[in-house]
């Protein structure tokens, strides 16, 4: 096979020039960015809190790499763009992701890493979990008095014979179903699941594990719950309200929902037929299936409009006027799902190409981490430059993406970043702002 690697390419000519192109470059990187993320992980101690509760089963005196330095290089790496354990062969090599991380020797190799990850067990995962919300905990400095828990499921297909892999008639693949929460723009836990399971199981215990940790820290705070109809389960409202949580979740049409909004949606069509214009109510009654213990308060979005009647239901143990709840809150959870794509395309947490499930438990937890690290770079860094609202692939593009060359001695490590970047000025903000 050839080395296609080896010698110079042609790319025509400039005026009377020749262009010519050969990776021999020597020590020039494109990650010149990555240092960044060493400030802010120092900042907040996001790996070394992943480290200390990672349990390390290898052999003392054959470890050359610590936990904390394996944990690091993957989720630097995610960050930089790297989702393959194969790419670390060559990225060990990259001086700019041995100062990022602290070290002159060459960093961990693939084997070494998917070690690391077929090693991963339940235990792991709850110990990360903990993880994320220390994490979430440290980064408020007063008590807050009210937190909305957004709750959500997406998929993760699957195109190998990964451990309870099974196929979904809804997304037609063979794929797991992970189960996010997320604060706002904190991911509170990404738990893996198979697919043959409802996509509300293990809802309301885990929203006990984390009502549990965040009392623990803040004893007085309101906690809301908000999800869609598909979350919406009798045992789950009857512990939210045992439980002191209060909840906003979709509700599923059914003929009683119908019926009880069947005189305003009525009202509307005759409204829409006599002016073409789509005509919106909301409104609110009590209501009780036949597997709840009592009536709930449940809020009603009517819309006609061209394509007909579009009824909405929403269960809540909220008060306060109906259209607020219903267009302010309820409606605010699709902003959740804009955070689920940052991890999950991002950041590479749809990897899940490990055979073993706690892997791909681990894989999904490593992207979470490497999410923290680039919402922390944002929330600390780059506030009041043009990145302030930026994703997490845009962060990556325009300030870890860098190119430079690396000049390392006894005395420095230098990186020479490319003159004419666009963003130089937002990359010293940052810099400044996470110096020690």
């Amino acid at each position: 096979m050839p080395k296609c690697t080896n010698g110079t390419v042609g790319f025509g000519k400039v005026g009377r020039r020749v262009v010519q192109a050969a990776f021999d470059g020597g020590d020039i990187c494109s990650e010149g960015g990555a240092p960044l993320l060493r400030l802010v992980d120092e900042r907040i101690g996001l790996t070394r809190a992943a480290a200390r509760v990672f349990a390390d089963s290898r052999r003392a005196a054959s470890v050359r790499h610590d936990m904390r330095s394996l944990l690091a290089q993957r989720v630097y790496g995610l960050c930089c763009g790297w989702e393959d354990v194969s790419d670390h062969n060559s990225l060990r090599r990259d001086l700019a992701l041995q100062t990022a991380l602290g070290s002159d020797q060459e960093l961990a190799s693939a084997p070494t890493l998917s070690r690391l990850e077929t090693s991963a067990t339940t235990a792991h995962a709850t110990a990360l979990h903990a993880v994320l919300l220390e994490q979430f905990i440290a980064s408020h400095k007063a008590p807050p008095d009210e937190l909305v828990l957004d709750i959500d499921a997406t998929h993760m297909p699957l195109y190998g014979q990964q451990e309870g892999a099974h196929f979904h008639a809804h997304y037609d693949n063979y794929c797991y179903l992970p189960l996010y929460v997320f604060c706002g723009q904190d991911v509170l836990a990404c738990v893996l699941r198979p697919s043959w399971r409802d996509p509300a199981s293990v809802f309301s215990a885990l929203i006990k594990r984390i009502k549990d940790t965040l009392r623990q820290a803040w004893p007085r705070v309101r906690l809301v719950v908000r999800a869609d109809s598909g979350f919406c389960r009798p045992r789950a409202l009857r512990r939210f309200d045992a439980w002191g949580i209060d909840y906003v979740i979709g509700l599923q049409k059914n003929a009683t929902l119908e019926w009880f909004s069947a005189l305003p949606s009525l009202a509307l069509a005759e409204q829409y037929q006599a002016g073409g214009a789509k005509q919106r109510l909301i409104g609110e009654f009590q209501y009780a299936s036949r597997n709840w213990e009592r009536e709930r308060r449940v809020i009603a979005r009517l819309e006609h409009g061209e394509q007909g009647a579009n009824p909405r239901f929403v269960v809540t143990s909220l008060g306060g006027d109906a259209s607020e709840l219903y267009e302010r809150l309820y409606c605010a959870r699709g902003e959740a799902e804009n955070r689920i794509k940052e991890a999950q395309l991002d950041l590479f947490g749809r990897r899940a190409s490990c055979r073993r499930f706690a892997s791909n438990q681990l894989r999904l937890l490593l992207a979470a981490l490497a999410y923290t690290l680039m919402i922390n770079l944002r929330r600390l860094a780059l506030k009041g430059t043009e990145l302030e609202r930026a994703c997490a692939a845009t962060i990556r593009v325009k300030l870890l993406k860098i190119g430079a060359a690396v000049l390392r001695n006894t005395r420095r490590v230098r990186l020479l970043l490319a003159s004419q970047h666009p963003l130089k000025h937002v990359f010293l903000t940052a810099a400044r702002a996470l110096a020690p």
